[in-house]
C-alpha cells in the first residue's frame, strides 16, 4: 500500500476514495478500522470512521 487515509465520515472517505481512483490508484474504502491487512494490489486505503458523531 502506498498510501493511507483516514475520514471522519463515509461521505467524505468516499470522495476521496472516487478522487483516487479516478487518478488512476487501486483503491480500498473501510467502514471501520480493517480487521485484517489489504490486499496486495491495494495502492490506498481509505478509512470511514463516525469520529463526527457522538454516540
Amino acid at each position: 500500500m502506498k498510501l493511507g487515509c483516514i475520514g471522519d465520515d463515509f461521505t467524505g472517505s468516499s470522495d476521496l476514495a472516487n478522487t483516487l481512483a479516478k487518478g488512476g490508484m487501486r483503491v480500498t474504502q473501510y467502514s471501520g478500522v480493517p480487521k485484517g491487512p489489504a490486499d496486495a494490489s491495494v495502492e490506498a486505503g481509505v478509512v470511514a470512521l463516525k469520529s463526527r458523531s457522538i454516540d
